[in-house]
């Protein structure tokens, strides 16, 4: 069964159109979508180039077609047949081509096209059914074959996405650990200067007080 359909520019990650939940999705869909824009980041930073790809996570499978620098994206069950969801977003792949081809370079803003779930929606039924004859004959047709795409598992290709976080964000953290230092260095510095020249100080002011008694005494 179909669970989840994302559309992104592969350029900048940008999500284009999503297929809204429509209440039967799985309860961690959050989850999922976060995975599916963690990928999406990857693939604007030209990793994980291959144009075709399925992706295996938990007990789903992610199923993805690049091609006009637009990712089209399913998540489906392990059960669902591999041609079917490629098929799937085949279909969606030229709907959307043809209706938006001419605007995706130029949408500024998340879910632009986000009416297209209507569109969505309608495919996503007419494949959530395996056995229908419709579907039967699509997986009987060898004109599109699937068996050359990669299977790859999720921690495997978010695997380089998230190490170059983490040097990312650990090189955050050192800059700003440094910038403490050098404050706390600084004021050991000061601390010190006053250590050192606050007992001569106390003197030359006694010293001070002293004569200038001593005068107004005389």
């Amino acid at each position: 069964m179909v669970k989840l359909t994302m559309i992104a520019r592969v350029t900048d990650g940008l999500p284009l159109a999503e297929g809204l939940d429509d209440g039967h999705d799985s309860n961690d869909a959050e989850f999922y979508k976060q995975q599916v824009k963690a990928l999406f980041k990857n693939l604007s930073r030209g990793e994980n180039e291959a144009s075709r790809m399925s992706i295996e996570i938990g007990p789903y499978i992610f199923y993805y077609i690049i091609e006009g620098r637009v990712c089209y994206l399913t998540m489906c069950d392990r059960a669902y047949p591999k041609k079917l969801a490629f098929q799937y977003l085949e279909d969606l792949k030229n709907e959307f081509q043809r209706v938006n081809g001419s605007q995706i370079e130029t949408a500024a803003r998340p879910y632009a096209f986000i009416k297209f779930d209507t569109f969505i929606q309608k495919t996503k039924k007419l494949y959530q059914d395996t056995r229908t004859q419709r579907n039967i004959s699509k997986l009987n047709n060898e004109l599109y074959e699937v068996h050359q795409i990669m299977t790859r598992n999720v921690q495997e290709v978010l695997g380089v996405g998230e190490k170059l976080d983490q040097v990312s964000e650990m090189s955050s953290r050192l800059t700003s650990e440094s910038r403490i230092y050098a404050d706390k260095a600084r004021d050991l510095n000061r601390q010190a200067l006053i250590r050192k020249w606050a007992p001569v100080a106390i003197v030359l002011g006694v010293v001070f007080l002293f004569f200038w008694v001593k005068t107004k005494i005389w």
